[in-house]
């Protein structure tokens, strides 16, 4: 009897080898999904990242198989649970860790410049999250929870060193804390069980995002070391105690790629803040971060959630790259799901819901309903409002994550004014000084095409042009790496390009600063001045190809 091998090609997320293998694909969640934490319950995983000043917080990821993930909700969506006021874009929820012990699902966070560290809940997904439960004895950031066998808790967090003597610049310790699980209240004095770093004598910097999980009688404490640019690594330690004395392993660090020939192809830089999780079988995985650069270190997507292998050698755990740098896919030993649900690489909202999709965002807690998926059927529509993005309020902003270093975004919108301080369109956003807006407006009482870039608390024109008054227009951002051009048409098929090599790097980390990734976003505003216009976009479309 003959056989046949069939392959099949899925162009998703993985390509199926075999019957209980799936490979996963780098990054397995694209944009900006800095700190990763992962658990499993069962068959079924669990990973959130953190958001920072954008709302809703804390996205939840679901997974069958560690390859296919999808987005079921936010842990922090409502506006009584989180309030951003006044924060900078890169302040907010900073390093969340999910846990699951007997019935409950935690998270625990930071939410810097406004509360410090707190946990929330829940014993059903489906219903939300609790409001913050206040820690207040936490004093420091990236709190994570751990249940000993005994169901005793525990978190452990980056604080200040020993005494509060900083020895050098970045000098920081890792605390650990009791935390009853019947009150949920910490029921202990911090102890230090690791100060600086994995070896103090070389003056580590930033340890933190630590975990603490148990295997083979050895309690393990992983935790980032170098900072979050490209001398990011991670490190790992062990004890017999929970609360030490902790062995710092001979071989740290276990993930980095800061020693690499920085012109290699593809590079993957800034790995680490990682959790481990373990499946069914005993087999091992991380979840980290990374940064994909289109060249010279600059980049736009803001960090990513990268995975890869754990092997276990001699008692310790090493991430296992298999080889030197990241690779775009890695074989993991789990069943692959049955279903694929999306294609990363195209995302298309046409507004026909009663609600918002999960993965679109805010900038900072809206307090007031100013859009509408009820005014227009198939059209969302935002009220034009005095706030702006260059400001620290919550601004009529819609924004969904740069995703890929090369691809497009484009709308059809709807939108009329004669006031030259009433603008509709898209932007492309990095933070509150680095934007470029893409917007319809008027300009000596005729209708324009207008392209702005920020210039601190202010905005410069690049570029307009006059435009008959239409009753649609169709705006399109194109991303190509360190560039972008910005198109507008009245038809959705020709394209009319308003300006091309537009300087991308404008919006990376590198020339930003700070913690997140660029954003495109629906976005109108009337710059200060009371308005009673609004802005209908009837659908938005990103597809990318890398």
């Amino acid at each position: 009897m003959k056989k046949y091998l069939i392959v099949l090609v899925l162009f998703c997320t993985n390509v199926i080898l075999a019957q209980n293998t799936t490979v996963v694909q780098n990054p397995i969640l694209k944009g900006f999904y800095p700190d990763p934490s992962i658990c499993r319950v069962g068959e079924d995983y669990y990973l959130v990242n953190s958001t920072f000043s954008y709302f809703p917080g804390l996205p939840i990821f679901h997974s069958k198989d560690l390859a296919h993930w999808e987005q079921i909700g936010n842990a922090m969506d409502r506006t009584t649970q989180l309030n951003l006021d006044g924060l900078g874009i890169s302040r907010g929820l900073f390093a969340p860790a999910i846990r699951y012990n007997n019935g409950t699902f935690y998270i625990t966070c930071t939410l810097i410049d406004n509360g410090n560290n707190f946990v929330i809940t829940t014993t059903d997904l489906s219903k939300g999250w609790s409001d913050p439960i206040w820690l207040p004895e936490v004093e420091g950031i990236d709190p994570s929870l751990f249940f000993d066998d005994t169901n005793r808790g525990y978190i452990i967090y980056n604080s200040d060193p020993p005494n509060k003597v900083y020895v050098y610049d970045g000098h920081r310790s890792i605390k650990i804390v009791e935390f009853d699980v019947a009150t949920n209240k910490v029921i202990s004095s911090p102890e230090i069980i690791v100060n600086g770093g994995a070896d103090i004598s070389q003056k580590p910097v930033w340890i933190e995002g630590p975990h603490l999980f148990k295997k083979d009688g050895f309690y393990y404490l992983i935790a980032a070391e170098g900072g979050t640019d490209v001398n990011h690594s991670e490190v790992v330690f062990r004890s017999k105690n929970v609360l030490g004395p902790y062995e710092s392993y001979a071989q740290n660090p276990i993930l980095t790629q800061r020693n690499l020939d920085p012109n290699r192809k593809d590079p993957v830089t800034s790995t680490g803040h990682a959790d481990f999780v373990e499946d069914a079988n005993g087999n091992w995985y991380a979840v980290f971060l990374g940064c994909r650069p289109y060249e010279g270190g600059f980049f736009n997507t803001g960090r990513e959630t990268f995975m890869a292998p754990v092997s276990w050698e001699m008692g310790w755990p090493k991430i296992n790259l298999e080889g030197e740098v990241v690779k775009k896919n890695y074989t993991l030993k789990t069943k692959p799901a049955t279903a694929i649900k999306s294609n990363r690489d195209l995302f298309v909202d046409e507004f026909n819901g009663t609600s918002l999709d999960y993965q679109w965002m805010f900038l900072r807690t809206p307090h007031e309903k100013w859009y509408s998926l009820d005014s227009k059927k198939g059209a969302l529509t935002l009220k034009t409002r005095p706030e702006t993005v260059s400001g620290t309020g919550n601004p009529s902003f819609i924004g969904f994550r740069q995703q890929h270093l090369v691809g497009e975004v484009s709308t059809e919108m709807e939108f009329s004014t004669k006031k030259e301080n009433e603008k509709s369109g898209l932007l492309a956003f990095q933070n509150e000084s680095h934007f470029y807006y893409f917007c319809q407006s008027v300009k000596n009482d005729k209708n324009v095409v207008q392209l702005y870039k920020s210039n601190g608390e202010a905005v410069d024109e690049i570029k307009s042009v006059t435009i008959d008054s239409k009753e649609k227009l169709f705006l399109k951002i194109v991303a190509n790496g360190p560039v972008y051009s910005f198109e507008y048409s009245f038809d959705n098929k020709k394209w009319i390009t308003l300006a091309d090599q537009v300087d991308a790097k404008f919006l990376s980390t590198q020339v930003g600063g700070g913690f997140v990734g660029a954003f495109y976003a629906m976005y109108t505003t009337s710059m200060g001045q009371e308005s009673a216009n609004q802005a209908q976009f009837n659908w938005f479309k990103n597809s990318n190809t890398k």
